[in-house]
């Protein structure tokens, strides 16, 4: 078992530790790299040598595609990385010339569009990240390390360390040794959606963030099949989005050149049968022949798994008017989405980003005073910037789900007239394949949801919307 970091010694300028060796935590310790001394990765799992599912990581069975902005921001922290995923066997694809998209049941018209995509298991992508970050002067990952809580100074203004305790390998309870405090000067917590963070914040008097809820109860069950030529016509993939009327959906990713995952998945009490029989009949009620005609044609590599995500959660740091000094949140701790809209990986890298810039700034601005560590007031530029961060993964997710009436979720004034614009512009995206690329650039987060709403494209949707056929039927 690995033991417990030894305190920081004197000759140690600074020291930082991430709780949680996932992908926000792994992204936050590559931007940490560059400003501290020392990082330590603290986490509760024993972490695979090699590619695969983790208990940690519920979802990492689950069907996963790295978005085109989540590809380049992967790209920027780690040089190198893209071609690295693909060397491994991880697969690309432009997102509307490779991939059939059904919105609202509309096939979403065919062309080459430079928004790029990666297909890869979340086990694959983690691995690679993980051995870059490892490879990093100064970078230690830890597993089966319990993280029980921040340590602070006797004003609890600011953090001085964590307290921790081993695990036991495999069982879950803790080991032999005793607790132990890791002294730090920056802590990061990416530890998920379980994060204690708020219950630890209220302990030290300091308020719970607001949290804000879109509960849509996803259920959904992937399994992966051989990929042979003849599939899908050679496409790379298909996604079905749900719309109301028909809250099921369904997606297909080429994980390999040989290997297909398959997701289907429903919302607000619509749940997708795990059995192959099941699957099949679920999949034939959707739009488009193509999710049916892989499980009807495909050999399957493995069992179905299903999962449960009953709502998207946003916990607003950056409303907060105090903040513990050198205590930071980031990824699904920060903001958790529907998954079923991929966004997760993308946005915990490009807080990885923020972080780094930050601190990057601290570092210019501290250059010469012997100690870089600048974490007094970084919580609070951190949470702002982060916000800006996921405001727009937000805006898609929760705006997505709250078109369904039984969504439970806060609405404004103006949704009503915005989802009747958006509707008339899903269905003109099956006529002109400009709407069809802006669309799928604001669904990878390389421009921004006014762009769907800009002069030329409001004119454009007016023009196509009446040449546009009807949804594709589902047998009955």
């Amino acid at each position: 078992m690995d033991q417990i970091p030894r305190p920081a010694r004197a000759a140690d300028r600074s020291h930082a530790v991430v709780i949680g060796a996932g992908l926000a935590g792994l992204t936050a310790a590559r931007a940490l790299a560059d400003a501290y001394d020392r990082v330590t990765v603290l986490d509760r799992d024993t972490l695979p040598a090699d590619p695969a599912p983790r208990r940690g990581v519920p979802q990492s069975r689950q069907l996963h595609v790295l978005l085109a902005r989540g590809a380049q921001a992967l790209e920027e922290l780690f040089p190198g990385f893209l071609e690295e995923l693909l060397a491994a066997g991880a697969t690309r694809a432009d997102t509307q010339g490779e991939v059939h998209w059904y919105l609202d049941g509309h096939l979403l018209r065919p062309a080459p569009s430079g928004v790029i995509s990666y297909g890869a298991s979340r086990p694959r992508v983690e691995h690679h990240v993980r051995a870059r970050v490892e490879a990093l002067p100064g970078v230690v990952v830890r597993e089966r390390v319990e993280v029980l809580g921040p340590v602070t100074t006797p004003e609890r203004d600011r953090v001085t360390g964590v307290r921790v305790r081993p695990r036991a390998d495999g069982a879950g309870e803790a080991g032999g040794a005793g607790e132990e405090t890791i002294p730090a000067d920056l802590v990061v917590d990416a530890s998920g959606r379980g994060s204690r963070a708020p219950a630890w914040l209220e302990e030290l008097g300091y308020p719970r963030p607001r949290q804000t809820r879109v509960r849509a109860d996803v259920v959904y069950v992937t399994r992966h099949f051989r990929r042979e030529p003849h599939h899908l016509g050679g496409r790379s993939g298909v996604a079905l989005v749900p719309f109301p009327g028909l809250p099921r959906g369904g997606a297909i990713v080429s994980e390999r050149e040989d290997r297909f995952a398959v997701v289907l998945f429903g919302l607000l009490g619509e749940e997708p049968p795990a059995d192959e029989a099941g699957m099949l009949a679920y999949a034939e009620t959707l739009p488009g022949p193509d999710v049916a005609e892989v499980l009807r044609t495909a050999e399957p590599l493995n069992e179905p798994v299903r999962m449960r995500y009953p709502a998207s959660a946003r916990h607003h740091y950056e409303k907060l008017d105090r903040h513990l000094g050198g205590f930071l949140v980031t990824g699904d701790a920060l903001c958790g989405f529907n998954p079923t809209y991929g966004q997760g990986m993308t946005a915990a890298a490009q807080q990885a980003i923020v972080l780094r810039t930050l601190l990057a700034r601290n570092r210019d601005r501290d250059r010469g005073r012997g100690r870089s560590r600048g974490a007094g007031g970084l919580p609070r530029r951190f949470f702002r910037a982060a916000a800006r961060v996921v405001d727009t993964p937000w805006l898609l997710a929760a705006g997505g789900d709250l078109r369904f009436p039984e969504a439970e979720g806060r609405r404004g004034p103006a949704d009503g007239l915005l989802d009747r614009y958006l509707t008339r512009y899903r269905a003109a995206a099956s006529v002109d394949p400009v709407l069809g690329r802006t669309f799928l650039a604001v669904a990878h987060m390389l421009q921004p949801p006014a762009r769907l709403m800009s002069p030329g494209h409001v004119l454009r949707v007016l023009r196509a919307s009446g040449r546009a056929g009807g949804p594709v039927r589902t047998e009955s």
